[in-house]
């Protein structure tokens, strides 16, 4: 399992896709997550702006990333 480091209390499921580069744009984040593709904490999550926390995990083509305070 990878995993992402954050500074800020959160990030949002769209940009910690592109920091984990499981995707190479914004737009190509939004059309995966409305897509149904990713996965939040085991859960299907459609929505881009969902709040990402240390300890959740996502899961995008078979690939899973913790998120991690620095």
């Amino acid at each position: 399992m990878e995993a992402i480091q954050i500074s800020d209390d959160y990030i949002k499921l769209g940009q910690a896709l592109k920091l984990a580069n499981l995707v190479s744009s914004g737009v190509e984040a939004k059309i995966v997550i409305q897509d149904g593709l990713v996965k939040v904490n085991g859960e299907v999550d459609t929505r881009r702006g969902r709040k990402l926390y240390p300890q959740d995990v996502f899961e995008f083509e078979g690939q899973q990333v913790t998120v991690l305070a620095e």
